[in-house]
């Protein structure tokens, strides 16, 4: 079980009520439904140590394809199997590859804009597909929009395309059915952003066909129900 606890890799479990942990990294003491079999317990920011790292890495790219960003930043050692993390990823790679697609006139504050996605994705619990209802993927879709769109909860038309963006998202998250899979629901929830923002703001990034190569660390993988699974998507 290659991607399961971090600290001694035994499965997870999940509980249907907050329980106060201590993590097994910092000692930090909270509430939370997850554990390993053996009681250990990883809170969110040891899990993502490390995440705050991919704003150096995005402003030095060029690429205007948010599926190759994301693969990069999953590929590095903070980036695990299933975890929040991915609730950043996903939002910094459409912002990243949005971004480098726009007019040079129009470009966004990256050294800005990058950190306060990473703020806002971070805020997304782990499990919030699970406990919430919402795949943390796929509200990193509603972040990067949100972004973009300079959102507020006072906003008019940015306020429906950011919800609307998070809806679609999640549609395609959900008819793709469980269990959770963070590497499945992050690039259809990247693939989902990209036709959406070509078709609402008119900026067209690359979108690269996407095949899994992560099956075998998943000891949840749904096989050939995946759309990414031999040929890819």
């Amino acid at each position: 079980m290659s991607e399961e606890c971090l600290i001694c890799g035994a499965p997870l479990k999940y509980l249907d009520h907050d329980t106060v942990m201590e993590c097994s990294l910092c000692h930090k003491r909270e509430p939370s439904k997850t554990c390993c079999e053996n009681g250990h317990y990883v809170c969110s920011e040891c899990h993502t140590a490390g995440l705050d790292s991919i704003v150096v890495m995005c402003l030095a790219e060029r690429s205007t394809d948010p599926i190759e960003l994301l693969e990069k930043m999953m590929s590095k050692t903070f980036c695990h199997m299933h975890g929040p993390e991915h609730h950043v990823l996903v939002g910094a790679a459409l912002l990243t590859a949005y971004n480098n697609a726009l007019p040079d006139s129009l470009r966004l504050n990256l050294a800005e804009d990058l950190p306060e996605v990473i703020s806002r994705g971070r805020q997304v619990p782990g499990g919030a597909c699970g406990y919430m209802g919402a795949c943390g993927a796929a509200i990193s879709t509603g972040i990067f929009m949100s972004v973009v769109t300079r959102n507020t909860p006072l906003s008019t038309d940015s306020w429906r395309l950011c919800n609307l963006m998070t809806a679609k998202a999640l549609e395609q998250v959900a008819e793709n059915g469980g269990p959770r899979c963070c590497k499945r629901d992050s690039y259809l929830s990247v693939l989902t952003a990209v036709d959406f923002v070509k078709e609402h703001l008119g900026v067209e990034m690359q979108k690269a066909k996407v095949r899994c190569s992560r099956s075998e660390m998943n000891n949840q993988c749904i096989g050939k129900k995946c759309p990414f699974s031999g040929s890819g998507m």
